[in-house]
This record gives structure tokens, C-alpha cells and sequence, in this order.
């Protein structure tokens, strides 16, 4: 039987479920498997939606009035880590 491929989640959905995910292990009564499944859920999301926020960056461009009254579209200026 073949599976469906899954959608990734919107970036809301992504945080929505981290913030479960949070919760249910803040609780801290899981048996050790389900909180380290919960964990790799957890980690995979993270990663996600920090894609995500890279991908928005990138997009991200900064509209500078120019004297003569054009709009010029300049890169959004990334800061180094």
C-alpha cells in the first residue's frame, strides 16, 4: 500500500503543534518512548519552520523612496551569525 505524501504545515500550524508538543512534555508523566517521539516531532517542526522564516527573509524587501518619487525594491539586508 502506498502512502499519501504529506503536506508540510503552515508556519502557524508548525508553531500551533510545537506549542502542544511543549506542553504534553512540560507535563512530564509520558512514558520515555512517546516523549522521545514527541521530541523528533518537536525537532523536525523546529526545523520547518525555521526554513520557513529563512525562505520569508529572503523575500523580505525593503521599499526605499527615492527623491524623484520612484520606489526602488532593495534586498532585505541579512544579519551575520
Amino acid at each position: 500500500m502506498k502512502e499519501k505524501p504529506v503536506s508540510s504545515p503552515s508556519f502557524e500550524q508548525g508553531l500551533e503543534r510545537l506549542e502542544q508538543i511543549v506542553k504534553e512534555l512540560e507535563q512530564g508523566d509520558l512514558p520515555l518512548e512517546r516523549a522521545l517521539e514527541l521530541f523528533e516531532e518537536g525537532m523536525k517542526l523546529s526545523g520547518h519552520c525555521r526554513h520557513q522564516l529563512e525562505e520569508a527573509e529572503n523575500k523580505v524587501e525593503i521599499l526605499l523612496k527615492k527623491a524623484d518619487g520612484k520606489v526602488v525594491a532593495e534586498p532585505f539586508p541579512q544579519e551575520e551569525e
